[in-house]
């Protein structure tokens, strides 16, 4: 099962995801953790240029965005499904049609098209949005990094794009309110997840 986790800025995704990941290891899953950009050496130079060098011409990034997508679906994320393992990913295709799209104002079919040929084809089983005002979001930061520092309207684009995608294809996406506590944000998502495993299991 393959499981992504996005959102905006601050949203607490990230900290979701490492919770869940371990409760799901308690229970005997099989669990691998990962994130986009930076899996793998590749990732890890990939998100040194896109997160933390000088500003990048936005296809650029773009480009940037889909090779790193493409290396990790084939070295990292692919081997993990076929061996029954769990994927739980730290931001995936959902983000680059939102960051470069409509955020960046890059064209959206493109876009699309660059995630299908860079993943093969590969989507989601459940998609969670942590969603949040981006004024909220960017106060939670204790450092940021080049695409954090986006004027607020960036952000606010960034959020609408995520509302519009999960709308688009509400049978993958689920909304987790990430204006509460931490540990109500993490209940929300695990409790969407339990269901979805659930669902898996039923369907063998």
């Amino acid at each position: 099962m393959f499981i992504t986790f996005e959102g905006p800025e601050g949203a607490g995704k990230s900290t979701a995801l490492a919770a869940i990941a371990e409760r799901l290891r308690s229970r005997g899953f099989s669990v691998l953790t990962t994130r986009e950009p930076g899996a793998g050496e590749f990732g890890r130079n990939i998100r040194q240029i896109l997160l933390h060098g000088d500003d990048i011409d936005p296809k650029a990034e773009l480009l940037l965005f889909l090779a790193d997508r493409s290396n990790h679906v084939a070295s990292i994320v692919r081997p993990a499904l076929e061996s029954g393992t769990i994927v739980l990913c730290d931001r995936y295709a959902d983000s680059t049609i939102v960051y470069q799209a409509y955020a960046r104002g890059l064209d959206l079919e493109f876009a699309r098209t660059g995630n299908q040929f860079a993943t093969g084809g590969l989507v989601p089983d459940l998609t969670l949005l942590f969603d949040l005002e981006p004024e909220i979001g960017l106060s939670r930061l204790t450092s940021k990094d080049r695409l954090d520092g986006q004027s607020i309207e960036f952000h606010r684009k960034v959020r609408d794009g995520f509302l519009t995608e999960a709308a688009r294809e509400p049978h993958r996406w689920s909304k987790v309110d990430a204006s509460q506590a931490p540990d109500q944000v993490l209940e929300s998502a695990w409790s969407l997840i339990e269901s979805k495993i659930k669902q898996e299991f039923s369907n063998e």
